[in-house]
This record gives C-alpha cells, structure tokens and sequence, in this order.
C-alpha cells in the first residue's frame, strides 16, 4: 500500500513540475545568474578586504604586545 502512495507522490509531483511550473527563459536564466554571479563577487571582495584589515589589526595588537 505505502510502494502505491509513493508511485502516486512520484506522478503528482511530476506532472506538477511538467505542466504547471513556469520554467524561465533562456533570457532571463542568464540575467539570473549575471546578477548572482556579481553578487557572489562583490560579497568575495567585501570579505576579503575586511579579513584584511582585520588581520592587520591583529597583526599590529600583536606586535605592540611584544
């Protein structure tokens, strides 16, 4: 009984994602990512340069110790 209710789950699902999903566009697909993309970047350089600075804070904590 439980091997037909996930045959059933399985068909549900896919004819869901088949017929009333709306997939996006090549277009629209690639601005995505492009935005995701420089997003991802501009975050990297963010955290890069605050472990910088960071770092050189520590740096110069650690030395003033000495």
């Amino acid at each position: 009984m439980k091997k037909l209710k996930l045959l059933t789950n399985i068909e549900e699902s896919y004819d869901e994602l088949r017929y009333k999903t709306s997939w996006p566009t090549k277009k629209q697909l690639l601005k995505s990512a492009m935005i995701v993309l420089i997003a991802s970047v501009i975050i990297s350089l963010i955290l890069f340069f605050m472990d910088q600075i960071l770092s050189h804070i520590m740096e110069f904590v650690y030395t003033i110790g000495k």
